[in-house]
């Protein structure tokens, strides 16, 4: 249940709140007052209160006073604009949103709308059935992975000091290599290795990628060739976005539809079917590998090819990062690009040292797409159990050699 309260003086934003649909809005002259009006009458009632921006001091002690009174009000700052330093001080009292100030009947009700259909996350007395669900590892998953993890340590002890002296021997640099990397519940941590690289591998990664390739994007060349057949552009544009266009040494008798909106940036004007379309591209080219990397040192090409390198990742399972079998972390870049509706179940689910889609990738001789990855990563974590979880243990290690080098 959402109650909306407006403090301030300004009658046009007053004008506008009385036209929100469905919604009785009560008007308030000061920040006590605020307060009164927004204490619950009922169980799990809420507040979005519409404060109308002041004079900054005066602001900072009425939005503290607010909030501590109250713990289940949202407060959204209606603005003109702010400066970085503004936005945060703002921020460090209590705001949390903002509006402009002059923002139209449409866009208020669109606002208060989506706080409503987010209640149970943005409020923290909410009920407890409508909170953001998330994943929490059974007992007998992680039972097996504490016993796992310390026996394989134990056992591979030998392995693991051979092999932390060869990386010594051939090149400088840390025995371990440590990565940001995102598990279940887009939880980040230190992700453990044995360094296969040399020490500057990472400040190497763009020119090796246009070198080598992605094996899982489109070709540039294609990327161009279809740039060149788009002689039209879509929508109506202001004065602005056409005054860009010529800039930008774009025609001005292209064809015009109103059908489509245009994305106006800072240097570019795009269709908005066509930005869609490049987000989409990038989302399913989300996986990099990189044939025959030249980055990776001898001892790394051998580590790799039997899989030595991900052995500190045990340590990770032992302290509870991740288990034995599951959804592979990923890079903080890559998880960033599956943040969609579509790719959030991946990360509710078990992050593991091995998974559904490693052992299917070897059966297909290590050629997979990027959206095959990730539905076996969403099935895996749909239907997983303790006897998937054997059966897929015991493919890795029939069939941790791996055929290609990547």
């Amino acid at each position: 249940m959402i109650g909306v309260v407006y403090l301030g003086n300004n009658p046009e934003t007053q004008e506008r709140l009385k036209y929100i649909p469905g919604r009785l809005v009560q008007y308030t002259t000061n920040y006590k007052e605020t307060a009164s009006a927004c204490a619950p009458h009922v169980r799990n009632e809420h507040f979005i209160v519409f404060y109308e921006q002041n004079v900054q001091a005066e602001d900072i002690t009425a939005i503290t006073y607010i909030k501590k009174r109250n713990k289940n009000v949202y407060i959204i700052l209606l603005t003109h604009q702010l400066t970085l330093d503004d936005r945060k001080m703002y921020q460090k009292c209590g705001i949390n949103d903002t509006v402009d100030a002059n923002a139209s009947i449409t866009e208020l009700n669109k606002k208060i709308q989506f706080i409503a259909d987010r209640e149970g996350m943005l409020f923290d007395d909410a009920p407890s059935k409508h909170r953001i669900l998330r994943f929490k590892i059974p007992l007998w998953k992680r039972l097996f992975d504490i016993f796992f993890s310390l026996l394989a340590i134990i056992l591979l002890s030998p392995v693991f000091i051979l092999t932390a002296i060869a990386i010594r021997l051939e090149s400088k640099g840390p025995i371990i290599f440590k990565s940001k990397r995102v598990g279940t519940n887009y939880t980040v941590f230190n992700f453990l290795k044995f360094r296969s690289m040399y020490a500057d591998a990472e400040q190497r990664l763009k020119e090796v990628a246009k070198e080598a390739g992605n094996q899982y994007a489109e070709k540039e060349e294609e990327k161009e060739e279809e740039k060149d057949h788009q002689s039209v552009i879509t929508a109506p544009l202001g004065e602005e976005a056409e005054m860009m266009m010529m800039d930008m040494g774009m025609e001005s008798d292209m064809m015009i539809s109103d059908d489509e909106v245009m994305l106006v940036g800072d240097d570019f004007v795009v269709a908005e079917s066509d930005f869609n379309k490049e987000k989409e591209e990038e989302n399913n080219n989300a996986f990099v590998k990189i044939e025959n990397d030249p980055r990776i040192t001898k001892v790394g090409k051998f580590i790799r090819k039997y899989s030595i390198d991900e052995l500190p990742q045990l340590f990770n399972i032992l302290k509870g990062d991740m288990s034995i079998v599951g959804n592979r972390p990923l890079p903080l870049y890559e998880a960033e690009k599956l943040t969609v509706d579509s790719s959030i179940d991946r990360f509710m689910a078990p992050a593991g040292l091995t998974g559904l889609w490693q052992v299917e990738e070897r059966g297909k001789g290590g050629m997979m797409s990027a959206e095959e990855r990730k539905q076996l990563d969403i099935t895996y974590g749909q239907t997983y159990n303790f006897a998937l979880d054997m059966k897929i243990i015991f493919r890795t290690l029939t069939a941790f050699i791996q055929k290609e080098n990547v």
